[in-house]
């Protein structure tokens, strides 16, 4: 903000003269540089104080600063009526409808810190001490004079009330924004509502979206009339039409269809279908329920669980589901419905190319400039080859239990034995790419170990042994601040590299029976190159499959040849 005086008497009588009006004028204060023309036709009250190049027209505003550069025009009310902490500190219902897993949010919040707090409830002295840096985090922006930051445009709005505005932030047309905050490059479009908020950088909210106690994250697009409560969206998240309601939503979590509902759940590079859906509770205690749909995790058209309800990572779901399964030893599996029953096809996701492209893409859609959340997108991590590996040894387990039998039950899902044996062999060749992949990265280095469970902490790849030293610090006040718990995280995940090479080499050596040699590693980095590429082969017939000319059905309508229907096949699809 620039240097501020009192508006000088010849000042007040041009202003008035082009309109304006002031509950007092002792109370507005404007640059050196002010120009009389900045005001027209407004209403100013309590405390306003405008920058350089700032204009404020046809719009009343009520104890605001406004920023350099910026514009209000046609604002019922720009206004700051009690002193506000905008949004700071609001009290969240993620997951859990009843409260039972509340997120305090904060304009400077990470999806590992939510995460924390909303799953680590058995670690009540962590939780109290984030909530206390969350609380001094809230008081320090708590103040009785809203903010408009530089080159900012407020235009067209009804009513925005106690709402701190960061810089280059765009409100057109919104019909009510109230106690929240707009971080920098945030978007506000046309007939939108929301409540007790924070829109992180880049966020966008658009198209008569209504939004109430939630955290939209950096570069979130909420757009076309999409409805959401009490829920948090993390990096590149991108809603619309639908409806969600007590969601934490991972990095990249989509939908996109007026018919779905995301609703008490866990979600992270999710994709729904359209007619997805969730109900979570029994008509019994009430909506006490959740379910966890693990990273990477599709929804079909239709598709619907009754909470509680578990899938591993990367697990395709079709159909309606309600015996409230746990597939989570299966990662990148198919979960279908059949006759009725929930069965699972383990591992057949690796052979999916629909798979391979969203792995794929999501790094290329990533458009934040601070990235506050710490993402991991390595196709191949020990998270999930940790997974398959147990899920070579459940599935081992269940077919020794009855080696003659046609299917297996395994919480609440059955498994058929054909696909058993299947499961066993694309997770074996799952894991030999992903032991390759991940000793031909990072270094050997005495002070990343990896051994050990690895967690996905809302997109971080990280050791349940960080993890838990990150929280102990925090127990010790080593950790007073949210930005130190963070820069902890972050730390991990500049070496995450070195830390996945540690637990692929560990794991190497448990499956040798020592430690490797330098040879045994570069023969396990080959062997990894070779299984890649078989599973390569597999998804790409897939693609092909999607490719080919059986799929050209409804193309070259009016055509009279093959030819002519291949050449518009071709052409809309983008194929040589």
């Amino acid at each position: 903000m620039t240097q501020l005086r009192r508006i000088a008497q010849d000042e007040i009588a041009r202003v008035e003269a082009a309109g304006s009006s002031a509950e007092t004028w002792s109370t507005v204060f404007v640059s050196e540089d002010f120009d009389p023309a900045q005001l027209q036709g407004c209403r100013l009250e309590g405390r306003v104080e405008i920058a350089s190049g700032a204009r404020i027209c046809r719009s009343r505003v009520a104890n605001y600063r406004i920023g350099e550069n910026s514009v209000v025009e046609g604002v019922a009310a720009l206004e700051c009526r009690t002193r506000s902490r905008f949004g700071n500190g609001t009290e969240v219902a993620v997951m859990n409808e009843c409260g039972g897993r509340t997120v305090k949010i904060y304009d400077s919040m990470s999806a590992q810190i939510a995460y924390v707090m909303a799953v680590y409830r058995h670690r009540p002295q962590t939780l109290a001490a984030l909530e206390r840096m969350i609380e001094a985090h809230a008081e320090a922006r708590a103040s009785e004079v809203g903010t408009v930051g530089r080159d900012c445009r407020i235009t067209g709005a009804k009513f925005i009330r106690e709402v701190r505005i960061g810089d280059r932030v765009t409100v057109d047309g919104a019909s009510m924004l109230q106690n929240g905050t707009l971080c920098d490059d945030s978007r506000i479009g046309v007939d939108v509502k929301v409540y007790d908020f924070i829109a992180a950088e880049g966020a966008r909210i658009d198209n008569g979206t209504v939004v109430e106690r939630c955290f939209v994250g950096e570069c979130c697009r909420l757009d076309k009339n999409y409805s959401a409560a009490e829920s948090l969206f993390f990096a590149n998240s991108h809603c619309e039409n639908g409806e969600a309601a007590a969601v934490f939503a991972g990095p990249y979590t989509v939908s996109h269809h007026k018919s779905s509902l995301l609703i008490a759940g866990m979600f992270s590079f999710f994709n729904a279908g359209s007619g997805s859906n969730q109900s979570n509770h029994l008509f019994k205690s009430g909506a006490v329920h959740q379910s966890v749909h693990l990273r990477g995790c599709k929804f079909a058209s239709g598709a619907y669980i009754m909470s509680p309800a578990l899938e591993g990572a990367f697990t395709m779901v079709m159909g309606h589901h309600s015996f409230h399964h746990d597939t989570s030893a299966f990662p990148c599996s198919y979960l279908i419905e059949k006759e009725g029953r929930s069965e699972l096809m383990p591992g057949a996701n690796l052979k999916s190319y629909g798979a391979v492209r969203d792995i794929e893409k999501w790094p290329a859609r990533d458009r934040r400039r601070l990235r506050r959340d710490v993402i991991n997108f390595e196709e191949y991590n020990p998270y999930v080859a940790q997974a398959m590996i147990r899920a070579v040894d459940t599935l081992h387990t269940l077919a020794d239990s009855d080696p003659d039998a046609a299917t297996y039950n395994y919480r609440k899902v059955i498994v058929r034995a054909p696909m058993l044996q299947r499961g066993i062999a694309l997770y074996n060749k799952a894991i030999v790419a992903s032991l390759g992949a991940m000793l031909g990265k990072g270094a050997p280095a005495e002070a990343c170990d990896g051994s050990g469970r690895w967690l996905d902490l809302a997109g971080q790849y990280v050791t349940k042994r960080e993890t838990e030293a990150i929280l102990a610090a925090v127990d010790r006040g080593e950790l007073a601040t949210t930005e130190a718990v963070d820069a902890r995280f972050r730390r991990f995940a500049a070496r995450y590299d070195d830390y996945a090479r540690d637990w692929a080499e560990r794991t190497l050596g448990a499956l040798l029976g020592h430690a490797p040699s330098a040879e045994e590693i570069a023969d396990a980095v080959r062997a990894g190159a070779n299984a890649h590429a078989a599973l390569r082969r597999m998804t790409d017939n897939d693609r092909d499959r999607d490719r080919s000319w059986e799929m050209a059905v409804s193309y070259g309508l009016d055509c009279d040849s093959d030819d002519e229907r291949r050449c518009d096949y071709k052409a809309v699809r983008g194929l040589e």
